[in-house]
């Protein structure tokens, strides 16, 4: 992986920032929290206000105007690509059947409300019995097969809205 990462500041500005750039950063650690900074022949006295590490998020203050900066580096930018972000919730919009089987039971009814990890029913393949659980929480909008009913792989069994 690249030595690089992007800086996103205020929500409104990207900035791309290689370890050189970062290496040529003039910056003296005053006190705990604040750094003076040449850039450019221009000085600048900087201030972390807060910093959370875990979710790479800081607001910075420099010559008195506060900035909102959150980074990200290239597995950031892969585990976003994958639908893996953090804290972010489930697009599951339909379930599907894993593997051919008959429904044994269907637990939920259209327009139910349901809460991530509920049943949504039984399917019986190769002698087993697999209990569906509802990846996210939502509303089921239609459920595509009755009780009874044989499923081949992938077939639609439940969409929510």
């Amino acid at each position: 992986m690249r030595k690089s990462f992007k800086a996103n500041v205020n929500s409104s500005f990207d900035f791309d920032i290689s370890e050189t750039d970062s290496s040529k950063l003039n910056s003296i650690k005053t006190s705990a929290n604040t750094y003076h900074v040449l850039h450019n022949n221009s000085s600048f006295k900087a201030e972390i206000i807060t910093s959370d590490f875990k979710n790479k998020s800081f607001q910075v203050k420099v010559n008195n105007n506060s900035y909102n900066i959150n980074i990200f580096n290239e597995l950031d930018d892969l585990i976003k690509d994958m639908g893996f972000e953090i804290g972010s919730s489930k697009l599951v919009n339909d379930i599907k059947a894993p593997m051919p089987g008959l429904i044994l039971e269907i637990n939920v009814e259209i327009g139910q409300e349901v809460s991530e990890n509920d049943t949504l029913l039984i399917l019986e393949a190769m002698k087993m019995e697999n209990v569906l659980t509802s990846p996210r929480a939502g509303i089921i909008k239609s459920i595509s097969v009755e009780k009874g009913d044989a499923v081949d792989k992938n077939q639609l069994l439940i969409e929510f809205q």
